[in-house]
């Protein structure tokens, strides 16, 4: 992997990242709403892994100028903190995890496979924007190229 383009500044298009979080928020609720039609890995991990990806492109659209390298950072402490306070259960929490939204973003129970469905989703997040930023300066290149 190229790790000066995970450094690098970015500028994100905020209109673009909008869009992505709520096309990745209707393939998770998709997830789950179809789990019995697909494959048993991702019957139980597709909607965490999509949750991690939806995080990475949430706080690419409120920080765009930061590098995808420190989205992804973000992204997994953001991830990892969820899924520890899984382990508290105040009053106002519980609360909170009983309504629908607080179910889907906080759930009830601690496992360490979300931690690896987080990495993955946080690293389809990091993929996608890297193949989307180089398919853009390939496209600039080619353009340069015709002038």
């Amino acid at each position: 992997m190229n790790i000066p383009r995970l450094t690098t500044t970015r500028q994100r298009n905020r209109l673009v990242y909008a869009g992505l979080v709520v096309l990745v928020i209707a393939l998770g609720l998709a997830s789950r709403k179809f789990a019995p039609h697909l494959p048993k890995l991702l019957q139980k991990n597709a909607g965490d892994t999509l949750w991690a990806t939806m995080v990475f492109v949430l706080w690419g659209l409120l920080l765009p100028r930061l590098s995808t390298l420190r989205i992804a950072a973000y992204s997994a402490l953001f991830s990892l903190t969820i899924e520890v306070l899984k382990f508290c259960h105040a009053p106002f929490l519980e609360a909170i995890r009983n309504t629908t939204l607080g179910r889907l973003v906080f759930g009830f129970v601690f496992q360490w496979k979300n931690l690896l469905c987080y990495a993955v989703g946080i690293g389809l997040g990091v993929a996608l924007e890297l193949w989307r930023s180089s398919s853009i300066s390939d496209s600039a290149e080619r353009l340069d190229r015709v002038k």
